[in-house]
């Protein structure tokens, strides 16, 4: 699935929302293993791969694992994933400040533990104390095995999927973990979940009970990845607890789960613990050795970075991912670093690099036409930011799927121009040509070609310009606000601001608290607003909420700028419906070309490594070839060393 990220800091927006296709509505890197994957299923009709070869019944074919587009890695018997460390040690605690995070979560404070719903600001991590019916394999593109689900089978069709439960699996209270709680839980979720587990869940047309297992009733219409998805995703609540309790209100009363933690001390809005549960169920199941070994994993909360580094520097946060490239240059000379007690680390990222910009919400009229949106764009100069501001640490993200092969280049050809050419007549030329990059400018703040662009592009689309800036036919002022949640985007900014009032445009930086911002966002209360949305390698249903003209009416949704394109639609149904990931991938680069053709976002910058400070009190395994390399952002996998 995906996940989406929100803005952190002034150089890296980050959030996750996975969208854990991907995120997550905050998702960057998240720490859950279960957060938004983009994995599915397809049945024998469909071409689905399962070990290597397809399925033709039920108990006879059951799998402990399933796979999109090859056999799986890991067999019946496998003991633990390559990239663990089956022998970590247990105990400790791992205190940090989200990097990332999904749905209604909120990294700078929070309101409820109930984080699958739109309402209120979840903590993240919330996911730790929920187990779902199987789990991703890092070390491939689209493979899942079980964790409540001991094995899983197809009906013919594909259509149904068959989930036979461990009978040792566990809730928190005691309870066994039952079809009927799994059957509840997909239910429940798709009548009242967050709009984006919704969407997930589109084409599942039930859950059902059948004797001991639990069953799985696909509409038929369903892409490849989406029964694996759903499958990887949605955690299992207790239907006991949640027929006592109502699920789409907020609350503060810790939920029953059956996952490896529980939720310990808390107070809203300040800082959680989620402390290790020492009779978990499942610790012993090779999806899980060598992984939740901190006793106890704590979450601050703060609106301002600073504040949470200057904890960082006392020690009462001991991880602390630097989103700031002045930060990063400046702020690593403190005592602690000196003596050797805190390591600054640089950790590769070869992951896709996510979409991080401002995105324009295109549902209000001034930014309906892709000229006005272009030419704000070309306003704000990134090499100069980068030589002045960002100690030149980052390169200029140009798509949305940078780093992976579904990054658009040369003219369209092959595959993906047998996708588009049917829609000749309804795309712009353009989309078949060289996909659009953002110019290089001089470096200089000022460019004056690129200034003249944007003016003649403003001209164009029918802005004149009076004595107070520009005003269309209507006499209404082109007027733009920047929403954030941290001041430190003020100073990225500032010199937008400065080229665009050359042009008469009139921009605001407009700073809100957590909540508001969060709450604006939903409901698309806002001109520009700063993103980052991460997709991971195979596409699932998720990327609906990203580009399809559905969700962009749907509160809550990752459609932040609110595109409605007819071709777009059919290219996500080429995506999901592709048999190979060749097919796939090619789909994909029709989305990035629509998508960057349409001038929807300003975009913005991404590095190749992490940055990231850490107190000499951690081991984690060793970086491994086709395994995640991203292990700092995992730290289930890490461990305490005494």
């Amino acid at each position: 699935m995906t996940r989406a990220a929100d803005n952190q800091d002034e150089a890296e927006l980050v959030q996750s929302q996975k969208p854990q296709g991907q995120s997550c509505s905050r998702p960057h890197k998240s720490l859950s293993r279960r957060h938004f994957l983009s994995s599915a299923a397809l049945a024998l009709v469909s071409g689905i791969c399962l070990a290597g070869r397809p399925l033709v019944g039920w108990a006879s074919d059951a799998r402990h694992g399933l796979s999109v587009f090859g056999s799986l890695k890991y067999g019946p018997d496998f003991k633990n994933f390559d990239y663990v460390n089956p022998d970590a040690p247990k105990g400790g605690r791992f205190v940090f400040s989200a990097p990332s995070w999904s749905y209604n979560q909120n990294h700078a404070t929070f309101n409820t533990l109930n984080g699958f719903v739109l309402k209120g600001d979840a903590p993240p991590r919330i996911e730790l104390i929920f187990d779902t019916l199987m789990v991703r394999a890092y070390d491939e593109p689209d493979a899942i095995y079980g964790l409540l689900a001991n094995s899983v089978s197809l009906s013919p069709d594909g259509n149904h999927y068959r989930f036979t439960l461990r009978d040792e699996a566990l809730f928190h209270d005691g309870s066994p973990v039952t079809a009927e709680d799994v059957a509840f839980s997909y239910m429940l979720l798709k009548e009242k979940g967050h709009p984006v587990i919704r969407t997930s869940l589109r084409d599942l047309i039930d859950a059902k009970v059948d004797g001991k297992d639990a069953l799985l009733v696909f509409s038929g219409k369903q892409g490849r990845q989406t029964p694996m998805e759903v499958a990887s995703t949605v955690p299992v609540f207790s239907k006991a607890y949640y027929s006592k309790i109502s699920f789409d209100k907020s609350t503060l009363t810790p939920p029953i789960g059956s996952g490896p933690y529980r939720i310990g001390k808390f107070k809203a809005g300040s800082f959680i613990e989620y402390e290790r549960n020492l009779d978990y169920w499942g610790k012993d199941l090779p999806v899980n050795v060598g992984q939740n070994n901190f006793d106890i994993v704590r979450l601050e909360f703060n609106r301002e970075r600073t504040a949470l580094f200057e904890a960082f520097k006392k020690g009462d946060i001991t991880y602390h991912e630097e989103f700031s490239s002045k930060g990063w240059a400046k702020k690593y000379d403190f005592p602690a670093i000196k003596e050797g007690k805190v390591k600054r680390v640089e950790l590769p990222d070869r992951t896709p690099s996510g979409a991080q910009g401002w995105f324009f919400n295109t549902r209000r009229a001034k930014f309906s036409d892709p000229r006005t949106r272009e030419a704000i764009a070309l306003a704000f100069d990134f090499e100069w930011s980068n030589k002045n501001l960002f100690f030149g640490l980052y390169q200029r993200t140009h798509s949305f799927f940078e780093r992976t092969n579904m990054k658009a280049s040369g003219k369209a050809d092959g595959k993906v121009l047998e996708l588009l050419e049917p829609y000749r007549d309804k795309l712009d030329p353009s989309i078949f040509d060289e996909p659009y990059t953002p110019p290089t400018s001089d470096a200089s703040g000022k460019d004056r070609k690129l200034l003249r662009r944007a003016n003649q592009l403003l001209q164009e689309a029918g802005w004149k310009r009076n004595v107070d800036g520009l005003v269309n036919d209507a006499g209404e002022a082109l007027e733009v606000e920047v929403m954030a949640n941290s001041s430190a985007f003020e100073r990225v900014v500032t010199p937008w601001i400065n080229n665009l009032a050359l042009l008469g445009v009139k921009m605001t930086f407009r700073l809100v608290d957590p909540s508001q911002f969060q709450s604006r966002a939903d409901s698309f209360d806002f001109d520009l607003v700063g993103r980052r949305y991460s997709l991971s390698p195979t596409l699932s249903d998720s990327i609906r909420t990203f580009w399809s003209s559905k969700s962009a009416d749907i509160n809550g949704s990752y459609n932040i700028a609110g595109i409605k394109h007819p071709v777009l639609d059919a290219m996500i149904d080429a995506a999901l419906d592709a048999k190979t990931r060749e097919d796939m991938e090619a789909a994909g680069r029709a989305i990035d070309r629509i998508w960057r053709a349409g001038h929807y976002w300003v975009p913005n910058w991404n590095k190749p490594i992490h940055t990231i400070g850490i107190w000499d009190k951690f081991g984690w395994p060793e970086e491994r070839e086709n395994a995640d390399p991203v292990l700092a952002f995992y730290p289930e996998r890490w461990w305490w060393e005494k």
